[in-house]
């Protein structure tokens, strides 16, 4: 069987139940109780008024039958002195719409006001026997709740005294008082339903606003933020919660971007870890291979080796022990630049024999001539020369690498601004701008990674722009269509 489970509500569907059942209900059942005794009230009232004016006119009548030494058949009897009777007796009831009998000791109708035949016919059906009476008291007779009817009967003189209340007249007070509440009751209903009104509007719109924001970070954006709608019906608990929860997501946002950086961070480590397998792999076993062999050569004993083939195999071997020198030096240097741990030694520094000894360790030139345009009387340079050298060595072999056939590597020297500005270039295909700006980035090569048409680390310029700024330097590449790259270096003078 399946279970009856109840809807979940909305919470504006709650309230509006809240609403219906703590103040609809109550003011309503309010309302109708007050109606009761209000109606309960007006019968008291019509009851005691109709009372009073019996009181009333029984007096007018005592006064007026003392003043005049007649009795009240013989005041009738003359028109002149009937007519000044009603005027007398009447004149402060003109505007009641109660009705008024006076009957003489035979109960025949002496004086009346506001005179209806039917109705005084049926007062005097109700009015008890003679001797059932009650002499000189106001009492009140009939049936009717909301139509009291009064009755004074007078022994000395002898005549009675009857009021009604009229229908129209109990039923106009009643129903008065009636729409008074009732309206009394819709207004005061209706200014709650609006001050509610307005405060379960802002308050819907803002839990709205946390919804939303509580989707959106459940689907990733860590960047919504909650806006609220504030007024004077805005509750406080709702505003602090709304900036707490504001203040959740930005830290939220920001420990997000530090952990897409650190995941950055570490893409790239796994990416500089692939690539330096690769480096090393492909680059030591070249030099590796070659000392290998040439090591087997020269120690066969089977074979006669002239000099001039022993000479030959221990300057290649020695080439190959300088160039995995220089690959093992670049990669311990890699570490430092990144860490910011790079020291240098920086002392007066003769140029001249920085570019001789750069020279000398280049590996090979593949038939490109390195001219150097330096003046004899160049400033010396303040830097470490052993890194200046390394520096120097790894633009040349770029250069020979990445240059046209039988084109010559320029290195130019000059002064500026008190600088020594040293230019390294080499003819090639223009370079385009969006790739120079990624050259000093680590592995990162001219060539297609896939064809790898020269050798090389990819370490080349990200070592040297870390050496030349370790020195206080700086370092700019540019290209153009005579010179295909061109280095441009600055150093301060000694």
């Amino acid at each position: 069987m399946k279970k009856y489970s109840l809807k979940k509500l909305k919470i504006i569907e709650q309230i509006a139940i809240v609403f219906f059942i703590g103040i609809i209900i109550p003011t309503s059942i309010s309302g109708f109780i007050i109606n009761n005794i209000n109606q309960q009230s007006v019968r008291h009232q019509l009851r005691e008024s109709a009372i009073l004016i019996t009181g009333v006119v029984s007096g007018e009548m005592d006064v007026l039958i003392d003043s005049n030494n007649m009795t009240l058949s013989e005041i009738t009897k003359s028109n002149k002195k009937k007519k000044d009777m009603n005027t007398q007796l009447f004149k402060s009831l003109e505007e009641d719409d109660r009705q008024i009998y006076i009957l003489d000791e035979n109960n025949q109708l002496a004086a009346s006001h506001n005179y209806n035949p039917e109705a005084f016919e049926e007062i005097m059906s109700m009015l008890p026997l003679s001797n059932e009476m009650i002499w000189e008291k106001p009492v009140i007779f009939g049936d009717e709740k909301n139509r009291p009817i009064v009755y004074f009967k007078s022994v000395k003189p002898d005549y009675m005294v009857i009021v009604s209340t009229t229908d129209d007249m109990s039923k106009q007070a009643i129903y008065n008082n009636r729409v008074k509440i009732i309206l009394s009751v819709l207004f005061a209903v209706l200014s709650m339903m609006i001050l509610i009104g307005f405060y379960i509007y802002y308050l819907y719109i803002n839990i709205r606003q946390l919804f939303k924001a509580i989707i959106a970070i459940s689907k990733g954006n860590y960047q919504r933020q909650i806006r609220l709608l504030t007024t004077s019906f805005t509750p406080y608990e709702v505003v602090f919660l709304a900036n707490e929860f504001n203040n959740m997501v930005s830290e939220i946002h920001k420990s997000y971007l530090e952990l897409q950086r650190k995941n950055k961070e570490l893409k790239q480590l796994n990416e500089f870890r692939s690539n330096l397998i690769d480096t090393v792999s492909h680059e030591l076993r070249t030099p590796l291979t070659s000392i290998q062999g040439y090591t087997s050569r020269l120690m066969r004993q089977d074979i006669v080796i002239d000099e001039e083939t022993k000479q030959k195999s221990l300057r290649i071997i020695k080439e190959q022990s300088e160039r995995l020198k220089r690959l093992i030096e670049d990669l311990l240097t890699i570490p430092d630049i990144e860490g910011m741990r790079l020291r240098t030694v920086n002392t007066e520094v003769d140029i001249h024999e920085v570019f001789e000894q750069a020279k000398l360790l280049l590996r090979k030139q593949d038939g490109h001539e390195i001219i150097v345009d330096l003046p004899a009387d160049f400033p010396k340079i303040l830097a470490d020369k052993g890194r200046l050298e390394q520096v120097f060595v790894n633009l040349y072999e770029n250069a020979v690498k990445y240059s046209e056939p039988d084109t010559p590597i320029i290195v130019k020297t000059f002064v500026e601004n008190s600088r020594a500005i040293i230019e390294v270039k080499n003819k090639c295909n223009k370079i385009p701008e969006e790739k120079l700006e990624t050259l000093f980035e680590k592995f990162v090569r001219l060539d297609d990674n896939m064809t790898r048409t020269t050798r090389g680390t990819g370490l080349g310029l990200f070592i040297v722009k870390g050496l030349i700024e370790a020195m206080n330097g700086t370092i700019k590449l540019s290209s153009d269509d005579n010179f295909g790259f061109c280095v441009k270096i600055s150093l301060n003078l000694a």
